[in-house]
């Protein structure tokens, strides 16, 4: 698979990781189509690099079957899903104010791996209808876990755990669509430079960044966006997680 030939579905394309992707792919001659929540911005995002937009809430099964029904029109096909959209929350499990809200854990674990199988699996269904090639591939899935899910920190217990999920469902998902050929993989980031934490003093950003074994700073979007792009059109990744960290190990 090549991205130039590549229909690809991202998730929380509007921002971040996901944004950095859909500009990345878009760059290199994919058709794309933008799957965020947030509508304004995710038009703006899609109008500026050429791709389609469908407004979603990836937890919801019809939003999301209508989604990808509008990216299979607007494409004509679908060959990859990066699963980008996701939410951050910190909360210890017994804080201060009493133990963590319970619907702040479920709120977590719907969005960031409930919301990542949701989509995984819609889009799976369509692309086993896509004609295979020479390997007798017909798609790819690149999900996003995180260093947090094998070194979660104090306040992370949601985070953490739905981010381990990611990286659980990576080789069963892969063993499950083996007979489609459809490809499952995830990247494990460390910490990078997103909205999220561009928003935080700059003073905390280098202090994280010197946790970073080398080079020390945050990690670029784009980073990323080539890491999926690679992941796409290397066809012998498969079931397995990369950590892109710069060598960070989080005490």
């Amino acid at each position: 698979m090549r991205i130039t030939d590549t229909a690809a579905i991202i998730t929380g394309g509007a921002s971040g990781l996901g944004e950095a992707t859909a500009r990345h792919f878009r760059a290199q001659g994919a058709q794309v189509t933008l799957l965020d929540r947030d509508g304004a911005r995710g038009a703006e995002v899609a109008a500026e690099i050429g791709a389609h937009f469908a407004e979603t809430d990836v937890t919801d099964e019809d939003s999301v079957a209508r989604a990808i029904a509008a990216a299979k029109e607007a494409m004509g096909r679908i060959t990859a899903v990066v699963n980008c959209a996701g939410i951050a929350t910190g909360l210890k499990t017994l804080g201060r104010d009493g133990p963590h809200p319970l619907d702040v854990f479920r709120r977590t674990i719907d969005i960031n791996l409930v919301g990542t199988f949701n989509v995984s699996r819609l889009a799976a269904a369509e692309m086993a209808g896509n004609a295979p090639d020479a390997d007798g591939a017909r798609g790819v899935i690149v999900n996003t876990a995180s260093v947090a899910a094998f070194e979660g920190q104090k306040g992370q217990a949601a985070y953490a755990a739905s981010k381990a999920g990611i990286v659980g469902l990576s080789l069963p998902m892969a063993r499950d669509m083996s007979r489609e050929g459809i490809r499952v993989m995830a990247i494990a980031p460390g910490i990078f430079a997103t909205p999220m934490m561009r928003g935080l003093p700059q003073e905390v950003q280098d202090s994280l960044a010197t946790e970073v074994t080398f080079p020390k700073r945050l990690g670029d979007p784009a980073e990323y966006a080539r890491l999926a792009g690679f992941i796409v059109e290397c066809g012998y990744l498969n079931g397995e997680v990369i950590r892109l960290d710069g060598a960070l190990r989080m005490q």
